[in-house]
């Protein structure tokens, strides 16, 4: 079974500052660090550290070979990751001394993926591996669509929130994963509960309370581990990865939403997003230590 997933990838600069700036504010960083990151990056690098087979669909810029070689270390199939014109997307992250975040994404190349390549790659798949999606790309309602009549199941991660996109795949999504304020954001645009949507599965994450799962059955909540945060970014994509991951390996949901949650602890007690999600070793010897 393979993990499919059309996504970004950005180098990350990230700033450590004492506070996240204010309008108008200026700070000095007490550091900066650059690596591996957007939404899609992340999220197949995660998929891979858990141990699935991972297809990574996407596009840099000719200043991108080593975010591609990067990804390939960390497990990642590149075949599909091509070079366009447009430069290779970044992002400027600050991190204050609690470990939160405030980011701004400059999407280049992200958003000139091609749609031959798309449907090159997705025909190479077969009836039950899955295609995993978020909004920092073109082309998502094309792959969800495609996937769909191949037999895929979709899972859609609605983050940065764009309500029009998020609202186009809905009907085409089997598995929907989203933070509270974009659930609030969705049930605003929609004007529908999250009972009420068209994917079969919703998962809600709530940082530090864990989160809840919507299914037929009904609603299931899932818990947050305990532990002293240096670095939130990339905390949502390593728990998207790596819940991909152990419902591809035909996992319940309910212990996919444990590991899940695990790795996206362990996440953020490292500094970075792609190069510090933890391995599934790490996971699982975590998960062990758990009462």
């Amino acid at each position: 079974m393979t993990l499919f997933c059309l996504g970004s990838i950005n180098l990350d600069h990230f700033y450590e500052v004492p506070q996240i700036p204010q309008p108008g504010e200026t700070l000095l960083a007490k550091a900066h660090r650059t690596g591996l990151g957007g939404k899609g990056a992340n999220q197949s690098v995660a998929a891979a550290q858990a141990g699935a087979d991972v297809v990574h669909i996407g596009a840099v810029g000719a200043d991108g070979a080593w975010a591609k070689a990067r990804m390939a270390e960390l497990g990642v199939r590149t075949t599909y990751i091509s070079e366009v014109a447009a430069p290779t997307a970044h992002a400027l992250i600050t991190v204050d001394k609690a470990g939160e975040n405030a980011i701004v994404v400059f999407p280049g190349a992200n958003m000139h993926q091609s749609l031959t390549q798309l449907k090159t790659a997705l025909l190479t798949a077969k009836r039950g591996d899955m295609l995993l999606l978020q909004n920092e790309t073109n082309l998502a309602l094309e792959a969800a669509t495609l996937a769909g009549s191949l037999g895929l199941t979709v899972l859609y991660a609605a983050a940065p929130f764009e309500a029009a996109a998020t609202k186009a795949l809905l009907p085409l999504t089997n598995l929907l994963i989203l933070n509270a304020v974009e659930m609030a954001q969705l049930t605003e645009a929609t004007g529908l509960s999250p009972e009420s949507l068209a994917p079969e599965t919703i998962i809600i994450t709530e940082g530090s309370k864990g989160g809840r799962a919507i299914t037929q059955a009904g609603e299931t909540r899932f818990p947050a581990f305990p532990v002293k945060a240096r670095d939130t970014t990339g905390a949502g994509d390593t728990f998207t990865g790596y819940l991909a991951a152990a419902l591809l390996e035909g996992q319940p949901l309910e212990s996919a939403l444990r590991l899940a949650a695990a790795a996206s602890a362990l996440k953020v007690t490292k500094k970075g997003t792609a190069d510090a999600i933890p391995a599934r070793a790490e996971v699982e010897a975590f998960l062990k230590a758990q009462p």
